[in-house]
């Protein structure tokens, strides 16, 4: 009990502080021209989300990720709550909770916007519930069929499960959840056919980090052959067998697969712990370096994710970095204002939707440009540590 509570604490501390790293982090990125068009334009359920958000807190940067890293938040406790009992040892239980919280692809998804983080929080909420009353809630079921498109692989899962475990209702309704979801939202299978299966595996592993992934996809494949086929189990391998199905054909939107294959992190943890404890102590070492190795490899991978402005400083292109789309738009705004310039014209209608979060809006006043239009009155230069990143120019349209 007094080990339960010390781990509990820990765990506690741990995501209240990582929950200040987060909304810092938010506050120093600019929004994106998809996250502009679900803030301003698009009527779904993640513009209801950052709508409501901005309505009390104002158009900032944080406002518009904050519902994200609140669901972030609860579904690591959510995680937390549906492993107990689960492992042998509590301290298991912590190690899976943290790499649950520090897993690149769930941490983006806490500062994005996009369905990711809500798919994988009414996941785990359904998953509670199944816990806790051993049935499943048909009614949260009907109710993401409207929150997301994503939904038909959880329903296509629990459609494999209802078979395997002789579930009519389950196997009906979710069987008719899925149609009805292949209705609504259609299946893109349009361009010309070709493999992309590389990619998905290489974005599988940029979301895990490489070798959590690779003893992940090992895991699933062991449990597969010779252990207890669960509801988790079920959930992940549907997601993962069909996106890299797809991905023969096609390019995969792996926003669509990846919440249900990280829900079962601690079906490979207990296998790796079991792995371990079986072996005498003298055996363990390779397992140990691995872990270290794999653990060193993940925080490099989300630390890199978080801080990540200094890589600008040894690329020769800024448009090379990954975070380039979640970049500078806030700071284009500022020297716009900040030299009343607030009403423009661009060519780049990208840029103008990004500004127009930021309050620049569109006009006729003044033409923008980040690439040299050789006439321009105005030239601005955002730098970092001196070093020039982006050239902003600016010319006054005559009237």
């Amino acid at each position: 009990m007094i080990k339960q509570k010390f781990y509990n604490y820990i765990f506690g501390f741990v995501l209240a502080t990582f929950f200040v790293v987060l909304i810092f982090v938010a506050n120093g990125l600019s929004i994106s021209y998809n996250e502009a068009l679900n803030v301003l334009v698009n009527k779904s359920v993640l513009s209801y989300i950052t709508k409501s958000s901005t309505y009390f807190f104002g158009n900032n940067d944080i406002a518009i990720r904050l519902p994200f890293i609140i669901l972030y938040v609860l579904s690591v406790i959510l995680m937390y709550l549906l492993t107990k009992g689960y492992f042998k040892k509590e301290i298991d239980r912590l190690v899976n909770v943290l790499i649950f919280m520090f897993l690149p692809g769930v941490v983006s998804a806490s500062l994005l916007i996009n369905s990711s983080i809500v798919v994988i929080f009414c996941t785990l909420v359904y998953l509670y519930y199944y816990k806790l009353y051993s049935k499943h809630n048909y009614y949260l079921l009907v109710f993401f069929l409207f929150v997301d498109n994503s939904f038909a692989v959880l329903f296509l899962a629990l459609f494999f499960y209802s078979l395997s475990k002789n579930e009519n209702k389950l196997l009906v309704i979710s069987l008719i959840l899925f149609g009805l979801s292949m209705y609504i939202y259609g299946f893109e299978a349009s361009g010309k056919p070709r493999s992309y299966l590389l990619d998905t595996f290489g974005i599988y592993a940029s979301i895990f980090s490489p070798l959590i992934f690779l003893y992940f996809f090992y895991s699933l494949y062991r449990v597969g052959m010779k252990g207890t086929h669960s509801i988790y189990w079920y959930i992940s391998i549907t997601a993962m067998i069909f996106s890299l199905l797809f991905s023969f054909r096609q390019k995969v939107y792996i926003e669509d697969f990846a919440p249900y294959v990280v829900v079962s992190i601690p079906i490979m943890l207990k296998l790796f712990m079991h792995s371990l404890r079986v072996r005498l102590p003298e055996f363990r070492k390779l397992h140990y370096n691995i872990v270290k190795l794999a653990i060193f490899l993940l925080f490099v991978n989300t630390f890199l994710l978080l801080y990540n402005k200094p890589l600008y400083l040894i690329l020769d292109n800024p448009e090379k970095h990954f975070a380039y789309n979640y970049s500078f738009a806030k700071d284009i705004a500022n020297i716009l204002k900040e030299n009343d310039i607030n009403n423009i014209k661009t060519f780049d209608r990208k840029l103008q939707k990004r500004l127009e979060f930021y309050g620049i809006v569109k006009g006729n006043d003044y033409f923008v440009s980040l690439y040299n239009p050789i006439k321009y009155d105005k030239k601005f230069t955002i730098k970092y540590f001196n070093k020039d990143l982006l050239d902003i120019y600016v010319r006054k349209i005559k009237q």
